[in-house]
């Protein structure tokens, strides 16, 4: 099967990736014959670290997060992009990725209002302040939580995320996998019974979508992020909107098992969709 597409992208304005710029990545798609792609930059919010996320990357210089300029460069490049490449069959959008943190609804929605994003990703990055997608800081939160505190919290968090009604999509619904799972073990796997519905099917009545997340398969997990699991209840909670992103924050990772989750969530009987100023559309 073809790569169509990849709704998680990570380019050098994300301080974590690795900084290749916003062509390069479209230059890379049209080599793998992705026929769209979004990118999704992080935005970090929580005041508590502001001195470990608060930056991005622009011409390869620091520069604080909260000074917006940032973002007009960001979608000046995107439209650079867009009219160098008019001619070819790639449609390049423009996303964000925010990790939610709750208290900073204001601060996020009017970032959303002020900017002409496609796509806006909602993910939950850090509990407690501590990120669980870093190993190091993973290694702390869940040597002094359970894996049913671990999941509480989290879905918790989820929750107040989905009724903020601020995204378009959630991203990697159970990240706690990355690194919890390794340093909890099969406990893990069950702890989480009876709290994803009452979340899944509040997105399913406020429209909002699910992202399938291929990073999980490089990191050594043998699941997508979410689990098949998760995606059955989904489709049982009323869930109607799909995307597929790798989360690709260097250009060797743009794509990556993109193709596997699209066929998958075809073959589960679900759409796979985009998004144009932020409107979904069936693939």
């Amino acid at each position: 099967m073809k790569l169509l597409l990849d709704y998680h992208i990570h380019p050098g304005y994300s301080i974590d990736a690795e900084d290749y710029s916003i062509l390069d990545y479209c230059q890379q798609a049209m080599k793998l014959g992705l026929r769209e792609i979004c990118f999704t930059p992080h935005l970090e919010v929580d005041p508590v670290r502001r001195r470990l996320d608060w930056f991005v990357r622009v011409n390869g210089k620091l520069h604080p997060m909260e000074d917006l300029g940032w973002l007009d460069h960001y979608f000046r490049d995107i439209e650079e992009a867009r009219s160098q490449l008019h001619d070819r069959k790639l449609k390049i959008k423009a996303g964000l990725e925010v990790g939610y943190e709750r208290g900073c609804e204001k601060t996020i929605e009017k970032i959303l209002n002020n900017y002409p994003f496609d796509y806006v990703l909602g993910s939950i990055h850090c509990l407690e302040h501590q990120s669980i997608s870093s190993w190091e800081e993973s290694r702390i939160y869940f040597s002094s939580h359970t894996a049913e505190e671990a999941c509480g919290e989290y879905f918790q968090v989820l929750k107040e995320a989905v009724e903020s009604n601020l995204f378009d999509c959630i991203g990697h619904l159970d990240l706690y996998r990355r690194h919890g799972e390794r340093l909890l073990g099969t406990t893990l796997g069950s702890a989480h019974k009876g709290m994803v519905e009452p979340i899944l099917k509040e997105m399913a009545r406020r429209n909002m979508g699910l992202e399938v997340n291929t990073s999980s398969l490089r990191r050594g997990l043998t699941e997508f992020h979410p689990s098949r699991e998760i995606l059955l209840q989904a489709r049982e909670c009323g869930v109607k909107i799909f995307t597929v992103g790798s989360d690709a924050h260097r250009l060797s990772e743009l794509g990556a098992y993109t193709d596997q989750a699209v066929l998958m969530l075809e073959e589960m009987g679900f759409a796979v969709y985009t998004f144009t100023s932020r409107q979904p559309c069936p693939l």
